[in-house]
């Protein structure tokens, strides 16, 4: 029986878990919290829970060499220490996380290994990936070109559920969405390249009417330029990568961000108010005028939406944070974490969409679209652990199966890997819907 350890408990493990155990592979979960292990492996003979922390590297040494291939489900700056574990010890490794230099930096390692590394093997990088790449390739092996290429994804709460002033709830890792926010963003369309910094991220979003779930609006995904050469598309001249969310999240969190309420940088809250640090941050002196004065400094009414969403949240509260030294970041997001998690009766669901424009040396051009719309279920698993952990599942199969040959550190967007991935998850109901033939007027405006 081959043996998978898989090295984390979090919001996405449990599906992995299971996918492996029904298959009679054994699995060890090793985490902080053995209990979050226990509850997922039940009583399955081949699954084995081992309390565990990332500061203890000779026991993840010997896990590793006990088992045939290395999940890592951690915090992204611990997938080197793994991998170079899983190097010396010539042993297999998945990760569902966006590669890093570090990590690419091993790939000549890996190969002497004989091992490979299989990053970016989850939803946001993963199915994203693979389901563009079945495309960009169709289009290729018709001699075509990729003049335009769009990817939106996004993880929310179902139309159905009760919205909050945000719009939003969190469906995963709270504080990664709300760190999102803080990056900059890069892409290229229409042949010009377009550096987005942090502040202006979330102006001007895109909007789009997505098919049973209405308009929502994207805003650019980090930087978009490298997916030119991943995705072997040199002839492009736009390429864009985006991050779906319902209307009035985007101006929000511009909001937020305008105020310093995003800030990493550490102040002195000792005694302050929510309303208090607010106002240092804008620069008032009265914090018992904070909704006007902040309706004043962002330049819009007192009765807009972005107001209501601030006192929504408790940001013009006379409560006492109850800190010492800390971040607006960690107060905002640990604000907002206690009031717009995601509901247990309430489903979540997954959104993405790639909008091509190809052309032909017949001089035809056509647009092409691919969606995927997801649901959670009650019952079983919210709709982003599935779409997470499954194609990662079904890699780690492949490879201890004898199905992948290459080696090194890889993405998924060679054919041996994403075709039967993919395959293997429309048989279970997480399904990429492609339109062809589609007019020019169809692509993104």
């Amino acid at each position: 029986m081959k043996k998978v350890l898989i090295l984390g408990a979090g919001m996405v493990v449990k599906p992995i878990v299971k996918y492996l155990l029904d298959r009679d592979f054994g699995v060890t979960v090793a985490t902080r919290t053995k209990s979050k292990a226990e509850a997922m492996i039940g009583d399955h003979p081949n699954g084995k829970a081992v309390a565990w922390t990332i500061d203890d590297e000779t026991v993840l040494a010997q896990m590793i060499e006990d088992h045939d291939l290395t999940v890592s489900l951690l915090p992204w700056m611990h997938h080197i220490m793994v991998a170079k574990h899983c190097i010396a010890l010539k042993k297999n490794m998945v990760t569902t996380s966006y590669v890093k230099p570090e990590m690419k930096d091993l790939d000549q390692a890996a190969k002497d290994a004989g091992i490979i590394i299989l990053n970016e093997l989850g939803l946001d990088p993963g199915i994203d990936h693979m389901s563009a790449m079945r495309i960009i390739d169709h289009i290729h092996n018709k001699d075509g070109k990729v003049e335009e290429f769009y990817s939106f994804c996004g993880a929310l709460v179902a139309p159905e559920v009760e919205k909050n002033p945000f719009n939003y709830k969190f469906t995963w890792a709270p504080k990664g969405v709300v760190m999102a926010g803080n990056n900059d963003g890069n892409y290229m369309r229409h042949g010009e390249v377009k550096y987005i910094p942090t502040e202006d991220l979330f102006k001007n979003p895109i909007k789009l009417d997505f098919p049973e779930v209405g308009n929502l609006e994207v805003y650019p995904n980090r930087d978009s330029m490298p997916y030119i050469d991943l995705y072997g598309v040199p002839e492009t001249k736009t390429i864009m990568r985006g991050t779906f969310r319902y209307e009035r999240w985007c101006e929000n969190v511009d909001a937020m961000k305008a105020c310093g309420l995003l800030s990493y940088e550490k102040m002195s809250l000792e005694g302050k108010t929510y309303a208090g640090m607010l106002s240092e941050l804008i620069g008032v002196s009265c914090p018992s005028s904070i909704k006007e004065e902040t309706a004043k400094y962002l330049k819009i009414s007192p009765d807009s939406p972005v107001i209501e969403a601030f006192e929504w949240l408790g940001l013009f509260n006379e409560n006492d944070i109850g800190r010492n030294d800390d971040s607006p970041f960690e107060v905002v997001a640990d604000l907002m974490i206690s009031k717009m998690m995601v509901g247990e009766k309430e489903r979540d669901m997954v959104v993405m969409q790639h909008t091509f424009l190809a052309s032909y040396p017949d001089g035809k051009k056509e647009v092409i679209k691919s969606r995927m719309l997801d649901f959670g279920t009650l019952e079983t698993d919210t709709s982003i652990a599935r779409t997470v952990a499954l194609p990662a599942a079904v890699g780690v199969k492949m490879i201890l199966d004898g199905e992948i040959s290459a080696k090194g550190v890889h993405i998924p967007v060679i054919p041996e890997i994403y075709n039967p991935i993919l395959d293997a998850l429309e048989e279970m109901d997480i399904k990429m819907v492609e339109e062809y033939g589609l007019d020019e007027t169809e692509t993104i405006k």
